[in-house]
Parts: C-alpha cells; sequence; structure tokens
C-alpha cells in the first residue's frame, strides 16, 4: 500500500487528532459534572462533605468513567472528522489526485493507535490511582462497605489450622475489614471442621480478628466468642486486591497482581481479562475507526448521510454490548481471557475492514 503524503498525512492526522480529542473532553466535562451533582445530593447533611471534598471526589472518579467511552470518542470523533473532509469536498480533490480511501485512513488509523498505547500505558494508570484515591475518600466520608456486582465475596486460604474458604457480604474501602463473614474450615485431608459465623472479621498480621464470632460444629453444642482468632497466611495486599475492582489497578501492575493472586490460590481471571483488553485495546480503537469510514465516506450531494451515520452508531453500540457479552462469558470461565478481551477488537477490525472493501471496492 502506497503511504500518503507527509504534508496531507500531516494534515489529516492533527483534523482527526483535535476532533476526536473534543469529543472526548466534552465528555470529560459531561461526566464530571453529572457526577458532582449527583456526590452533592448523597452528601446531604454528612459531617465533613463540603462542596470542595465533592468536587475533588468528582474530579478524581471522572478519568476511570471517561476513559469507558474513549472507544465512542473515536468513533463519533473519526465519523465527524471525515464528514467534514467530506462535506468541504477535501476528500473530493484527494480522490481526484489518485488518493484512495485506504491511503487517507492511515493517518485516522495511526492517530488511533497511538491514543490506544497512550491511553494504556499513561492514562490508565493515572485514572487507576486516582480511583483508589477516590475509593479512600468515599470510605472516609461515607463509611461506606462495597460488594462485587451484588455478589458474595469469597476468599480461600490454608495455614497451620488447615483449609478455610471465607464468605463476605462486602468490605470496608481501603481496609482488610470484611462484614457479614462465613468462614467454613476443613483439616489438611478436606473434611468439614466447623463453621464460623460473625459479622464483621479483621485481617491483623498472623490471623483473623472475628468479632462476635459463633462457632457451629457437628460435634459440639454453638459457642459465641465476643472476639475470636483464626490463623491465617494471606497478606492484607492480597485480601485488598482479591476485592479490589480491577480498573482501579493501573496497568503496570496488573501483571504482579495476577501473579500474587494466582499464587495466593485466588481467581486471578478478572485481572487477566482487564489486562489483555487494555492490550487489545489500539486494535479496538482502530476497529472504531473502520467502522466511521464506512458509514462516512459518502458524498453529501448523494443523500442518505443521516441514515448511514446513525447505522455506524449502531454498530459501535452493538460492538461495545458483544464487548461487555464476551467478557461476562471470560470471567464466568466459559472461554478463556484472551479469547474474551481480543474477540471484539479482531472481529469489529475485519467487519469494518470488509464493510469498506465492499464500499470501495465491490
Amino acid at each position: 500500500m502506497i503511504l500518503i503524503g507527509r504534508t496531507l498525512g500531516r494534515y489529516f492526522s492533527l483534523r482527526f487528532t483535535k476532533v476526536i480529542l473534543a469529543v472526548f473532553l466534552t465528555v470529560f466535562v459531561l461526566v464530571y459534572t453529572l457526577d458532582f451533582v449527583e456526590l452533592l445530593r448523597r452528601a446531604g447533611e454528612t459531617p465533613g462533605a463540603s462542596a470542595g471534598l465533592m468536587a475533588r471526589l468528582a474530579l478524581f472518579r471522572t478519568p476511570a468513567v471517561a476513559e469507558l467511552v474513549l472507544p465512542f470518542a473515536v468513533l463519533f470523533g473519526s465519523t465527524a472528522a471525515l464528514l467534514q473532509l467530506s462535506r468541504k469536498l477535501e476528500l473530493v480533490v484527494a480522490r481526484s489526485a489518485g488518493i484512495s480511501a485506504w491511503q487517507f485512513l492511515q493517518p485516522a488509523i495511526l492517530v488511533a493507535t497511538l491514543i490506544g498505547i497512550l491511553s494504556i500505558t499513561v492514562y490508565n494508570p493515572g485514572s487507576a490511582q486516582l480511583k483508589q484515591k477516590a475509593s479512600e475518600i468515599e470510605a472516609r466520608v461515607f463509611a461506606r462497605s462495597t460488594q462485587s456486582s451484588g455478589k458474595d465475596l469469597w476468599l480461600r486460604q490454608r495455614s497451620i489450622d488447615g483449609q478455610a474458604i471465607i464468605r463476605a457480604e462486602g468490605i470496608i474501602e481501603g481496609t482488610t475489614t470484611l462484614t457479614g463473614v462465613t468462614i467454613f474450615t476443613f483439616d489438611d485431608k478436606g473434611a468439614f471442621l466447623e463453621r464460623i459465623e460473625a459479622p464483621e472479621a479483621t485481617l491483623r498480621e498472623g490471623y483473623w480478628e472475628l468479632k462476635e464470632a459463633r462457632l457451629l460444629s457437628a460435634t459440639q453444642e454453638p459457642q459465641i466468642y465476643d472476639v475470636y482468632m483464626m490463623a491465617s497466611t494471606l497478606e492484607a495486599s492480597q485480601v485488598r486486591q482479591s476485592f479490589t475492582s480491577p480498573d482501579s489497578i493501573p496497568f503496570w501492575s496488573l501483571p504482579d497482581v495476577i501473579n500474587r493472586t494466582e499464587r495466593a490460590g485466588l481467581d486471578a481471571t478478572r485481572y487477566q481479562i482487564q489486562y489483555q483488553s487494555l492490550l487489545a485495546r489500539p486494535l479496538l480503537l482502530i476497529a472504531m475507526v473502520f467502522v466511521a469510514a464506512s458509514v462516512s465516506l459518502r458524498f453529501f450531494r448523494f443523500g442518505g448521510v443521516a441514515k448511514m451515520v446513525l447505522g455506524g452508531v449502531a454498530a459501535g453500540f452493538v460492538l461495545y454490548v458483544i464487548q461487555q457479552v464476551m467478557e461476562d462469558l471470560g470471567a464466568s470461565g466459559f472461554i478463556r481471557p484472551v479469547v474474551a478481551a481480543w474477540f471484539p477488537a479482531v472481529v469489529g477490525t475485519l467487519l469494518g475492514i470488509l464493510a469498506l472493501l465492499y464500499q470501495e471496492d465491490g
């Protein structure tokens, strides 16, 4: 494929970059405004929840939310940039000079690739760190515990007392304190020993501290303890990471988190999917460029542009739904994390190329 000229390529690249960034910043400001208003409503008469603190909290939360809409920013930005070039007949002039659609899409593909790389190497680590700070502020101000998608939280450990499976209803953010705890203990051969229930359990150095614990076993009467201690080999970082949302972990830390989680005998599928999804992001953004091109290269004088643009928007949302479905299937263990993360990007790119081939060369 012949490369586009340097001057024209720089001009097209600048146009694509400006429009994509404008769309992304617009979404960023909109998300921040809505989140700030919602936080002010939640704050109410909460002590210490000032407007300034809520503004800072909203600013810390917004980058992680805005990161989710980055593919749509590329889709809408590329569509708008191509429509502007078409409306001003700049694409007509480029075509008359012998430049094909594949050539003047090279700058857009390059811009999407660079945005994808910067988003996972620079933007994602920053947004993840800010989200962690936001969680700490929320835990301090609103004194709230978090749950994982409304489901119970599970841990498994092996210690000198044998094996144990820990179920918790939630965790106090920024701490190692679990709420609504039920522990099933087993001996080294896997035989059930006892069940321990407690409203709260905190991981100390080398042991769990359970408050108002109730012990149930098949051989003894139920026993109640104000404080009950159980040996543990888990580390505080392992407990926090087990209940930490994958998008709260920076890209550069994900490989280490995955290794430590697997060594602790915990399920690292969520982190593997997040890591592979970030690696696949540049290709997903390229897929959005191809989708935008397949619906934006029609000349204005031919009419029907609005319908094609709506079709492109619909295709982008369908691709997003497919991505969410694949991630859910991967998290459930039905497919491998690599397949779940890369399938939408690969299929979206191939379908975009196919649509563009049919439109341009078919």
